[in-house]
């Protein structure tokens, strides 16, 4: 899968394999896993951005963060953000109006962020048990009590950049 943008060109592949190594044009390698991480940039009308307060998850609990979650096995990344939004708050998203916005690589994760501007059903918290509360914020005055890489992930969609790195010294900023 390539996403190709007139400044800057990102290149995300999945493969799929199950464990040990495998061959790579002849040569034979020690296989590197990451996880895909899908997270929805729902944008209202206004230009605010969706954000939950995570609870009792084991991972920045208290703290808001965009919708997200992992990709499944033989999942795409557009079916992931579909089922995600489904499951955490309660929206129906057509896949042609899902945006891809921007993959934030950290150490064994791949980030990716997608914008959505229109959807059906209403905006409700369908996790209560891992969510909090859900709130509209706007991209310029987000909260303070966030997930870092997710303010950098919604900073980074804000001004068009495709790629980024996080969680070591970065060359993309």
């Amino acid at each position: 899968m390539m996403w190709v943008y007139p400044e800057t060109t990102v290149a995300v592949a999945v493969s799929k394999f199950s464990g040990g190594e495998f061959d790579q044009g002849g040569v034979t390698v020690d296989k590197y896993r990451v996880l895909v991480g899908v997270h929805l940039v729902l944008v209202d009308v206004a230009g605010r951005v969706l954000l939950g307060r995570r609870a009792n998850t084991g991972f920045g609990d208290g703290l808001f963060h965009v919708p997200a979650g992992h990709l499944e096995a033989g999942e795409s990344a557009v079916a992931g953000l579909i089922r995600e939004a489904r499951e955490e708050v309660g929206i129906d998203i057509d896949a042609r109006d899902v945006e891809f916005a921007h993959v934030l690589l950290s150490d064994e994760r791949v980030q990716m962020f997608f914008t959505v501007r229109r959807w059906t059903g209403p905006v409700t918290n369908r996790e209560p048990e891992k969510c909090s509360e859900l709130a509209w914020f706007d991209p310029a005055g987000l909260p303070g009590e966030i997930v870092d890489y997710c303010r950098v992930g919604i900073g980074k969609v804000v001004v068009g950049q495709a790629f980024s790195e996080y969680g070591w010294e970065s060359t993309t900023g």
